[in-house]
């Protein structure tokens, strides 16, 4: 739990989970301080186009903004309020109505936003956050034909009807995250490409598609590429109160290197009961471990060393990424994470393709949704989180990742 790398990667990666009954509106919530400095991130000159005369296109976003994942939600909510309010403010009128509802990363809750939100008047759908929540909601668009973007929900269940099936996807549902499948890939390649151990533990929920989704993939690529996994340990949603067994069978087994394909959650009981037994392997994990430096009372020394990929760093030098982490730090008096990045990208990214689809609020959300698809399967975006990024018939998308090292506890680029 110590070294640092560097390098950089070629691959990809993403996350999952969801929430309630709390609403937001742009009219309502003004959180995105009007002082705070107007990013424009991702598609300056659009943004700053003023081209937008129709009437306002009613966007609604879900997530959890309460309970355990609340950390992605509002990180969400926040960058989705900040995108908007950019848009609407740089071109004088309002290109965008917005309302946000909380599914406290809940299935049956987050269906239950996404008919609110319907009842609202929702045209185009940012959201939601987490991967189960996203599925449910993805079934209930596909009957309306309603455009979904989600910006973290990575598994492929949550744009293709069936399985990993190509020729079963939904249609109009889209990720703007990497697919499971590729952060597994990924994950693999770069432990053998950067000279990373090679005799690897693997801890995973096996009771969630995000977590499992990823393994399976690890697994697979792990053998191509000449890794050995000398421990694969799984828990579930149901007995994750204590991990230090599924660690301890990785130290006896001989692991130099620990991979978690899970949640920070889980992964600070991981780090927690390491340093109680001596146990001083690398970790390296994927998305869903970013928070782990946030959680209450949690020693982040403890993560020093820790790898994950991510397609967002907030340390980046680039002017895209200071003027956005300047104008959410700003807004909200914290740094962004990549699920505030992601969610940046989705809103300005449908904004690029309102603007070059000719699309307003005078078209109903299944007129908007099938102009939205042609536009999205062949229109290129440079974000926060990629540049040139592309999508699929499928809705899948094809960009470039970014790895971080915990650092002094902070997350820096690698």
């Amino acid at each position: 739990m110590k070294k640092v790398l560097s390098s950089v990667l070629a691959a990809s990666m993403v996350l999952s989970l969801a929430a309630c009954g709390s609403t937001a509106t742009t009219s309502e919530s003004s959180s995105a301080s009007t002082e705070a400095t107007s990013s424009t991130a991702a598609t300056g000159e659009n943004a700053g186009s003023g081209s937008y005369t129709g009437t306002p296109i009613k966007i609604g976003g879900i997530g959890p903004i309460t309970g355990a994942a609340a950390v992605y939600g509002n990180a969400v909510k926040n960058a989705e309020e900040l995108a908007i309010k950019e848009i609407n403010d740089a071109n004088g009128s309002d290109v965008f109505e917005w309302q946000f509802e909380d599914d406290e990363n809940d299935a049956e809750k987050s269906v239950n936003a996404y008919n609110t939100l319907k009842d609202w008047g929702m045209q185009i759908l940012a959201g939601p956050v987490t991967t189960t929540p996203s599925v449910a909601v993805a079934a209930e668009t596909v009957n309306d034909n309603l455009f979904m973007l989600t910006p973290s929900a990575s598994s492929l269940s949550v744009i293709l009807n069936d399985g990993n099936d190509e020729s079963t996807a939904r249609g109009n549902v889209f990720q703007i995250c990497f697919t499971d499948p590729n952060q597994g890939v990924a994950s693999a390649d770069y432990i053998a490409d950067n000279g990373l151990p090679t005799k690897i533990g693997v801890i995973y929920d096996s009771s969630d598609a995000y977590s499992s989704g990823i393994y399976e993939k690890f697994k697979a690529e792990a053998e191509v590429k000449g890794l050995e996994i000398v421990a694969a340990e799984a828990f579930t949603a149901d007995n994750k109160a204590d991990l230090s067994t599924q660690l301890a069978k990785c130290q006896e087994a001989g692991a130099e290197l620990v991979f978690l394909p899970i949640y920070y959650q889980e992964a600070s009981q991981i780090l927690i009961a390491a340093d109680k037994i001596g146990y001083e392997p690398e970790f390296f994990g994927c998305d869903g471990m970013d928070g782990i430096l946030a959680i209450e009372g949690f020693d982040t020394s403890l993560a020093e060393g820790l790898m994950l990929l991510t397609p967002f760093a907030a340390d980046a030098q680039d002017e895209k990424t200071q003027a956005f982490v300047a104008a959410y730090e700003a807004a909200y008096g914290e740094t962004p994470n990549q699920f505030a990045a992601d969610a940046y990208d989705v809103i300005y990214s449908i904004y690029q393709a309102v603007l070059a689809g000719g699309i307003n609020g005078d078209m109903d959300a299944s007129e908007i949704s099938d102009a939205l698809k042609t536009q999205f399967t062949s229109m290129t975006f440079d974000g926060l989180t990629g540049t040139g990024m592309t999508w699929d018939a499928t809705g899948a998308i094809s960009k470039n990742p970014k790895a971080v090292v915990i650092k002094d506890g902070a997350y820096a680029a690698m």
